[in-house]
């Protein structure tokens, strides 16, 4: 492969986190508005965002388990282009229909679904094409893209905002058409895997997987899944207080939620490239990742002043960007490429979970109490530091032929 075609293919590549983040990070500064037009209560608004997580969670499994079948091309193309209906039907359903709610709701469904065959096949596919040091450097690419979305997501959705509220369900559609020419063109792999696993076999191949290696696994999941529930439940929560207590809307108020997501992506792409396949420093750096995380939210709990606030957020987008490319490498790389699409979809279904419950929880957090919704994080994430520490054992071998794992557990 050419330096040039590799270069493509992985712009092809890190462009397909980057518009399934948009999926649902843009909504967030639009979210008040929403209510207000659709006279929604606080807990049917952040459903915009949880039906779309829930229903990517519960087909990705589905679709990673075709994309070992087949290949991840077949499976990410159809997707793409069921994320673009999707997003045509919410943004017709808003501006034709007086009660655009439920079809919003539809339209965000099979987005998610759309979704669910993306992002994490597109992982399955890096760890396909890339070995090595170039396989750590894409998956940093591919996590600093996602965190991208997530800078540019809010600014976006404020801009678009300005136009009208529903301007960004159409601005969905706009954006995947360009991943989806790019995975087109430029996406190469082999035809069919020939012979499929017969099923059976599959199973039981992966029943081996988890019986060998599910703790640190479940570990990794669980990390992967408290990153993108603290994530998106604090952007939920920033969004409407911005508005409500301090009275910031449109471009100033996505550019502050953009903070914190800057200090991710920049920290996730640095990590990708400086870890290779060294699975100490990656658990060293898990472990400080979390150590942050956990101490922003616990000073959070004490403090309402907004830039002491948005500083500690920062911090809390630093230990996130330091924590996620680990996380992806010891998964994408923990086992053989025939049962790979599943693992890591299994991976990114609990990422989609960690995204779905996130507003509906701190929805009800924020009506609880200020300092028990940060304390509760405090807690939730001190328990992860404690998993990754004492579950999580690696070593510096290298994967043998007929052992591929990397890593083991004591």
């Amino acid at each position: 492969m050419s330096a040039k075609s590799n270069k493509s293919l992985m712009i092809a590549i890190g462009s397909i986190p980057l518009i399934m983040t948009l999926g649902n990070s843009m909504l967030i500064p639009i979210l008040p508005a929403m209510k207000k037009h659709l006279e929604l209560t606080q807990m049917q608004v952040s459903l915009t965002i949880t039906v779309y997580s829930i229903a990517s969670a519960i087909f990705i499994p589905i679709l990673g388990y075709l994309s070992d079948r087949y290949t991840r091309k077949i499976i990410i193309i159809p997707s793409l282009v069921l994320f673009i209906i999707g997003g045509l039907i919410s943004g017709f359903a808003a501006a034709m229909f007086s009660n655009a709610y439920a079809w919003i709701i539809i339209g965000r469904i099979l987005q998610g679904i759309g979704a669910s065959g993306t992002a994490s096949i597109a992982m399955a596919l890096t760890g396909d094409l890339f070995k090595g040091q170039e396989q750590s450097h894409v998956l940093g690419i591919f996590e600093a893209s996602n965190g991208l979305g997530k800078v540019l997501s809010p600014i976006l959705g404020a801009l678009f905002g300005l136009i009208v509220w529903y301007a960004v369900f159409f601005a969905f559609p706009i954006m995947t058409v360009f991943s989806l020419l790019l995975v087109i063109f430029f996406v190469k792999e082999e035809g069919l895997r020939y012979p499929p696993p017969p099923f059976k076999k599959y199973v039981r191949d992966l029943l081996s997987i988890f019986h060998l290696e599910g703790r640190w696994l479940f570990v990794t999941y669980i990390a992967g899944g408290t990153c993108l529930f603290t994530l998106y439940g604090i952007l939920f929560y920033l969004s409407d207080i911005l508005e409500s207590h301090y009275q910031i809307e449109g471009v100033i108020k996505g550019l502050i939620l953009a903070i914190p997501l800057l200090f991710m992506v920049s920290t996730a792409y640095m990590t990708g490239n400086k870890i290779g396949k060294d699975f100490p420093l990656m658990k060293r750096l898990m472990l400080v990742g979390f150590i942050l995380m956990t101490s922003a939210y616990l000073l959070l709990a004490f403090f309402k002043n907004l830039i002491i606030f948005v500083i500690l957020l920062a911090l809390s987008g630093f230990g996130v960007g330091l924590s996620l490319p680990c996380i992806n490498s010891l998964i994408t790389g923990s086992v053989e490429k025939e049962n790979r699409g599943f693992v890591t979809s299994l991976y990114s279904s609990v990422r989609f979970i960690g995204v779905a419950i996130g507003p509906p929880i701190f929805a009800r957090l924020m009506e609880w109490s200020h300092i028990g919704m940060f304390i509760s994080l405090t807690v939730l994430t001190f328990v992860v530091t404690l998993l990754i520490l004492f579950l999580i054992k690696v070593t510096d071998k290298e994967p043998t032929q007929h052992h591929p794992i990397r890593y083991t557990y004591y």
